[in-house]
């Protein structure tokens, strides 16, 4: 008899990964029978036609969102205390103080920090947070759907998510075993280990040990490095166009050589707009030497504001602007969702851009697995003032310790230099692809091809 598998998707985030890619048909190829435990707003079954069970009751305990900040500020105070590391504090976001309402949520959320701001206190925190859940009707609802169905393992497809945790304790009181598979390559020393299952899936070495390091509560044993789907479609050949159809596509200028700008969200990158910005002046400057450049400017999906509308009509003539195909079913990011379209028109930008440019974002690994370099800006804007982020604070977060040598990146450190180094990689004198590919290796894995089939050999392990 065919295992039972529910992959539970508790946001949006890891339909990319777990519903759009071979890894469902990679899970039946092995004998098991696949049923999505679906908590968002995207109905699997109408669009993609997969067996799913919808949960339709979303409460959550009122206290959820206060304990939970409280349990993320006091495993950052840790391990700021424990690797005697400022980095700690700068993942922090600000107490909101607007109103009596907010005001009285802060000083309580603050309480709970200085009270349970050590190894055993994180512990105890995380044990209330389990017992609010457990009081609600969502953690009964689940219940009665998981004695229903009765699935032999659940697979959670982010850790990150509190809309999960009523849903994984229902799992593990009744005995069924739980898989949560960490998201993204910054989550773990940012204290976004959110959910507790019986088992972990890593995307690497690097990462099973931070998991390790920051959760002393978890064993060895629990956490398997599998890699992560996140970058398999680039492999998949059959999403490639040549470049005429995909110039034809767009509306992309056959003659032109195009520079891709990977947009980046508000939080991480506020003055985002001012860099694209310089990358045309840069362009426009080169153009007039004798090149025939463009940018195809890509926004990051989950960002909405305006703020590069202004440079994108005044360079209209240098930039391209090809949104990323998500569907926005709600008003938060996590409600914005891909589609399986996106996978082949970001595959072929890959492939037909001659590198990329951004601040600090995940697609440097995208672009290398085309053997396609990136330029990191590391400068500050002349806008930036008072109460505006800046972004050199973003390369010195933990994750960006894994780069096994600067020139990792191409880094640009002057806007005055932008120009020069756009050149030197056109020309083909500077590259930052092999030590890159070192780079990707250490965070994704060795395995970037085979990561869905290692999530399968591990829940085959296990049930």
């Amino acid at each position: 008899m065919k295992k039972k598998v529910f992959v539970f998707f508790p946001d949006g985030v890891g339909l990319r990964n777990f519903a759009f890619t071979e890894f469902k048909n990679i899970g039946e190829q092995k004998g098991f029978n696949i049923t999505y435990w679906n908590n968002t707003v995207f109905s699997l079954k109408d669009n993609l036609d997969y067996n799913e069970v919808k949960i339709e009751d979303h409460t959550s305990h009122p206290l959820l969102s206060i304990y939970s900040r409280a349990r993320k500020r006091a495993e950052l105070n840790v391990s700021r205390d424990k690797f005697n590391d400022d980095v700690y504090p700068t993942y922090k976001f600000p107490f909101n103080y607007k109103g009596i309402k907010n005001s009285l949520k802060s000083l309580y959320t603050k309480y709970l920090i200085g009270l349970y701001s050590s190894e055993k206190g994180i512990v105890k925190l995380r044990q209330k947070i389990n017992k609010l859940e457990r009081s609600t009707t969502k953690y009964s609802y689940c219940k009665a759907q998981l004695e229903k169905h009765k699935p032999n393992l659940v697979f959670c497809t982010t850790q990150r998510a509190t809309q999960s945790i009523s849903a994984l304790l229902a799992a593990k009181d009744l005995g069924i075993p739980t898989v949560a598979f960490v998201y993204s390559w910054d989550n773990v020393p940012k204290a976004m280990q959110v959910v507790e299952t019986d088992y972990y899936c890593v995307w690497s070495d690097l990462m099973k040990e931070q998991v390790l390091q920051y959760y002393p509560f978890i064993k060895e044993k629990q956490v398997f490095v599998t890699g992560t789907p996140q970058f398999e479609p680039h492999y998949d050949i059959a999403l490639k166009q040549t470049k005429e159809a995909f110039f034809n596509d767009y509306n992309l200028d056959i003659n032109k050589k195009y520079i891709c700008y990977s947009g980046d969200d508000e939080t991480t990158s506020p003055l985002d707009q001012y860099y694209l910005e310089d990358l045309a002046n840069a362009v426009r400057s080169l153009n007039v030497e004798g090149r025939n450049l463009g940018i195809i400017y890509r926004k990051c999906p989950v960002d909405f504001t305006p703020r590069y509308n202004a440079i994108i009509e005044a360079n209209k003539d240098i930039i391209e602007v090809l949104d990323p195909i998500w569907k926005q079913v709600g008003k938060q990011w996590n409600q914005v969702l891909p589609t399986k379209e996106d996978f082949k028109m970001l595959y072929n930008v890959c492939e037909h851009s001659e590198f990329v440019t951004n601040v600090c974002s995940s697609t440097v690994f995208d672009f290398v697995a085309h053997n396609k370099p990136c330029i990191y800006y590391n400068y500050e804007q002349p806008q930036l003032k008072k109460g505006i982020r800046d972004i050199g604070q973003n390369y010195k977060y933990v994750h960006f310790r894994s780069m096994p040598s600067k020139n990792a990146a191409v880094f640009c450190e002057d806007k005055n230099h932008l120009k020069v180094l756009v050149r030197q990689i056109l020309d083909g004198e500077l590259s930052n692809v092999k030590d890159c590919e070192k780079w990707y290796e250490i965070v994704a894995g060795k395995t970037p091809t085979k990561s869905s089939e290692n999530i399968w050999n591990v829940i085959k392990s296990l049930v």
